[in-house]
């Protein structure tokens, strides 16, 4: 193994362990805080507990995927096993979707007939929330790959939460508003379900082959079509596995007749410019300018 792959290897194990220990912290917390959100009688830190369950599970499939990163293509799956991340992206936004709604129907009820809630308890729980997502989110940020930043941002926003939870509490050991919980467990709701859609919107977008918001096909076109040799491009279609791994295939007409050689040349220049715009997949079939093509059509192109 040259010392590129091991750095590789060495990264690749130092991101699952970053994130482990984020998993890790977040699930033992998120015991801790249902426990807490019973004890204190707040809803706000219950419907907080369910959020965190499943941002344990989101994390446990990060840690899973992270670690199976480096697994190629199979029998079974030609591209490997990078979209086994959408799977888990649907089912944990359908998790965090029903158990939002539950909670909504539950502090609707406090809103109309408000419950005391413990605010010593709440701010205990809202400074050690913050004490072990903040630790989280320290080690993440030394991270480097696409997965870490990703976690990274989730527990950014479980510790905006909890101060949430910290400024709500210190209000209502001086002003009886016992209101304040179930609202502020709404706000919190609400806030996860507006970023389960997003999540599943993007999720859902690849999963139906969306063009990569992030790759402008007409300047990448432009750049392989001033190239000398190459008359025009059709039949490209492009799109991601994973919202990070982009796929492009494409048919490309040349002016002339050319040796094996200069198609190689050919390919490793489009293959560079391809690079630029985050695709690392393409498979290129070249053609003369008088080939009758069916692109799949069945009709002269």
């Amino acid at each position: 193994m040259d010392s590129k792959e091991h750095n590789g290897d060495n990264a690749n194990s130092i991101s699952s362990g970053n994130i482990k220990m984020a998993f890790v912290l977040n699930f033992l917390f998120a015991i801790i805080e249902l426990a807490g959100g019973l004890f204190t009688n707040s809803v706000a830190i219950l419907s907080d507990a369910l959020h965190d369950f499943g941002d344990s599970i989101s994390l446990g499939v990060a840690y899973y995927l992270q670690k199976r990163a480096g697994k190629k293509s199979d029998e079974f799956y030609s591209y490997g096993y990078k979209r086994f991340s959408l799977l888990g992206s649907i089912f944990i936004s359908i998790v965090l979707a029903v158990s939002s709604i539950f909670i909504i129907a539950e502090s609707v009820k406090r809103v109309i007939e408000p419950q005391q809630s413990n605010a010593t308890g709440m701010l205990l729980l809202a400074i050690l929330g913050i004490i072990v997502n903040g630790a989280a989110v320290l080690r993440l940020k030394k991270g480097s790959s696409l997965n870490e930043k990703a976690v990274l941002i989730h527990m950014m926003e479980d510790v905006l939460g909890w101060i949430a939870v910290l400024i709500a509490s210190v209000v209502m050991m001086f002003v009886n508003l016992p209101v304040i919980d179930p609202l502020l467990s709404i706000g919190i709701t609400i806030w996860v379900l507006i970023n389960v859609y997003k999540n599943l919107s993007k999720t859902l977008k690849i999963m139906l082959q969306e063009i990569p918001r992030g790759v402008k096909t007409e300047e990448f076109i432009q750049e392989i079509t001033i190239m000398n040799a190459i008359e025009s491009i059709h039949d490209l279609h492009l799109w991601s596995l994973d919202g990070e791994n982009h796929i492009l295939t494409m048919h490309v007409v040349l002016k002339k007749e050319s040796s094996l050689e200069e198609l190689a040349k050919y390919k490793q220049e489009i293959r560079c410019i391809g690079e630029k715009y985050g695709i690392g997949h393409l498979t290129i079939e070249f053609e003369n300018t008088d080939e009758a093509c069916d692109c799949g059509y069945k009709e002269k192109c």
